[in-house]
């Protein structure tokens, strides 16, 4: 054996020299009696509670069937007319034979499991750990809570045949633009995006057709991809339009 080849070490597919090298086994290390439990908090194991979410997500969701999620802020309570909206559009979706989706918390998501529950339909609640526990609330039929936001939004993309947005903040934007950015880059099939409250999201349609539309960041078909309404009916029909369709693939929507 070279001197090269002694000073090297090989940790499964990683190669280590010199002052990376390791003075210990990961054998040793594993097999050390009282050994520094650090380790649990490092990125390697962190893959494995990663990969065992989604095993989680996967096994609990995959005999759900056609599920539509609900998004909305966690802030309006029930004597929100947004509140009695999400409600309702959650027992027309049952109706139409879907699941409801929401994050499982309250406010908008309650209502949205609410609204499945009380119309007899399956009541789902995808929850995720935050510093100030909301838990889930008390009409989800079927919850799984995440660690991670992007797993958790693996399983909204995944399982979902059409997004409805209520009037929400961070996190409702962060849904809304996580599938409008997959179905723009052909990642995903096109879905119904049915954006709820006109004078709620006007601002920021007008903001995207023009600053964004007019510097060439998106096209403007790309707008297209959201539907915005007023009234439960109205966002009813945009499902059951997108239902009668079928799926779409990027290519359809272009030449549409």
């Amino acid at each position: 054996m070279t001197p090269e080849e002694r000073d090297r070490h090989r940790k499964g597919p990683i190669t280590l020299r010199g002052s990376q090298r390791p003075e210990r086994t990961t054998d040793q290390r594993l097999l050390e009696e009282d050994g520094p439990a650090d380790w649990v908090h490092a990125d390697p194991w962190r893959v494995m509670r990663i990969q065992a979410e989604f095993v989680e997500g996967f096994g609990a969701l995959a005999e759900l069937g056609p599920a539509i999620s609900i998004f909305g802020s966690a802030r309006l309570r029930e004597d929100s007319p947004f509140y009695a909206c999400a409600m309702e559009i959650a027992r027309g979706v049952v109706e139409m034979g879907y699941a409801v989706i929401t994050g499982g918390g309250p406010g908008i998501m309650e209502a949205g499991n609410r609204g499945a529950q009380e119309a007899g339909g399956i009541s789902v609640g995808l929850g995720i750990e935050l510093p100030h526990e909301q838990g889930m609330n008390e009409y989800v039929d079927l919850g799984v809570d995440f660690r991670y936001f992007f797993a958790r939004k693996t399983m909204f993309v995944k399982y979902s045949s059409g997004f409805v947005v209520m009037p929400g903040g961070f996190g409702t934007f962060d849904e809304l633009f996580e599938a409008l950015c997959l179905m723009q880059t052909h990642k995903i099939d096109m879905f119904p995006v049915v954006l709820v409250g006109r004078d709620y999201w006007q601002g920021l349609l007008d903001w995207l057709r023009t600053a964004v539309v007019d510097g060439g960041m998106v096209g403007p078909l790309d707008i297209d991809l959201m539907r915005v309404v007023d009234t439960p009916q109205e966002a009813l029909d945009v499902l059951r339009e997108a239902a009668r369709k079928g799926p779409q693939t990027g290519a359809d929507q272009i030449v549409t």
